[in-house]
């Protein structure tokens, strides 16, 4: 039996790696990274299917080294310790040092962290982890800090289609075919910008097809798709489906749908420390402002399921849930906090205005820092109108409330105190 689609069309090299520009695009820093040959230890994050496993195993074959993988889930202290020992007796002089590739190296525990820390720090190996969780949570701040964190994205339509052209016109197996591509809509609907899954849905579709000529619809890729779920969603992949569910239940105030998707991943064996951190995150950015204990209530639900454990940790989980998708929600902060971003980064790093500088020397005072600066509590309801932005930048809004109670009531005060 072949070996899977995915598998076949696996980039060999930086020229064949097909996403990613912002990282490995001509003149891209990890790109001039690899070409030097001089690679630090470092963390891919991003989605599933999108190049972490195939850019470790392309640098690996770019520098010319030992290549040693690990996966988090069925490795422990003694694996890490068997390979540092491994790559110690492989290391030669100014040879570039063994790189080890830990998969969903979130997985790994603070002692198996603690393994790898000498190890990557004195350069005996080059640490490359792949990871679809946020590192800042999952991995120790000493491991974090001696490495590189760099994040990978989705892979975008044009990219797909791409990989699409690159599958039907190079793999061996499907040139043989008559392949007639009428629609891609459902195709890339269902991959989510997964390269993975796209392949293994073309792999099903092919299979399905048999010897005679394969004619590729949205209906097609739909039928099949439902008369074969588990060939799509290979070994964890329907987690990210599921988790994307609860929380849209979440956002759209469907307590019982939020309970449902919540029982799945209960009943699946998920991460509670997975779902109670998507909690935290659905309070910030879908309630928000609309209810600020929300975000009390999430952080308290994450901080009690490290104190009580499992199994009663569901029920907190379920309360916070529930108390979640009641709630009144609003995006606000979401918004004002993008739309700030996006400003910073097209005017720059703009100078902070004189009268709101510290001047904590007699230089700095000369220069009539902190001059102007009027302080709120001298002032009748602690409040006084000056400018706080950059002059540039003067009367520019980022935060607008939205029509709840609570936000209504600091729209108000805003009006009050400021006139707008």
């Amino acid at each position: 039996m072949s070996a899977p689609l995915a598998e076949r069309l696996r980039p060999q090299n930086l020229d064949e790696f097909i996403g990613q520009k912002h990282l490995v695009g001509k003149g891209a820093v990890l790109r001039r990274m690899i070409d030097a040959g001089r690679i630090p230890s470092i963390i891919f994050w991003g989605p599933p299917g999108v190049g972490k496993t195939t850019l470790a195993h392309i640098i690996s074959n770019t520098v010319n080294t030992h290549f040693y993988k690990l996966s988090a889930i069925n490795s422990g202290v003694k694996d890490v310790r068997e390979v540092i020992e491994k790559a110690k007796s492989n290391r030669f002089f100014n040879n570039a040092a063994p790189i080890l590739f830990i998969d969903e190296i979130h997985r790994f525990s603070k002692s198996q962290q603690d393994s790898l820390l000498n190890a990557v720090e004195t350069g005996t190996v080059t640490l490359i982890g792949a990871t679809t969780e946020n590192p800042s949570f999952e991995v120790i701040r000493p491991l974090l800090s001696r490495c590189q964190v760099y994040v990978l994205k989705s892979l975008e339509k044009k990219d797909l289609e791409e990989l699409l052209l690159r599958a039907l016109t190079e793999d061996l197996i499907l040139k043989e075919k008559e392949i007639d591509l009428k629609e891609t809509s459902a195709l890339f609907r269902f991959s989510g910008g997964d390269a993975r899954k796209l392949l293994n849905i073309m792999d099903l579709l092919v299979q399905a097809g048999g010897d005679g000529k394969i004619v590729i619809t949205d209906q097609l890729v739909t039928e099949r798709l439902q008369e074969n779920p588990a060939a799509y969603d290979k070994e964890g992949e329907m987690h990210y489906d599921i988790i994307s569910a609860f929380i849209k239940s979440i956002r759209g105030s469907d307590p019982d749908a939020a309970i449902y998707w919540l029982a799945r991943m209960v009943a699946g064996g998920e991460d509670p420390k997975f779902i109670a951190r998507r909690l935290v995150i659905s309070a910030a950015e879908d309630i928000g402002l609309a209810n600020p204990n929300a975000l009390l209530l999430a952080n308290a639900c994450f901080d009690t399921l490290q104190k009580i454990g499992w199994p009663e940790g569901r029920i907190v989980l379920a309360e916070t849930t529930i108390y979640l998708a009641t709630s009144p929600k609003s995006n606000s902060a979401y918004l004002a906090i993008d739309a700030a971003i996006a400003k910073v980064e097209q005017t720059g790093n703009l100078p902070v205005p004189l009268h709101l500088r510290n001047a904590p020397t007699s230089l700095m005072k000369e220069l009539e820092y902190g001059k102007e600066y009027k302080y709120a509590h001298d002032y009748d309801n602690n409040f006084v109108k000056q400018d706080y932005l950059p002059m540039e930048l003067k009367n520019c809004r980022f935060w607008e409330a939205q029509s709840n109670s609570a936000e209504a009531k600091m729209n108000e005060l805003m009006k009050k105190l400021w006139g707008h």
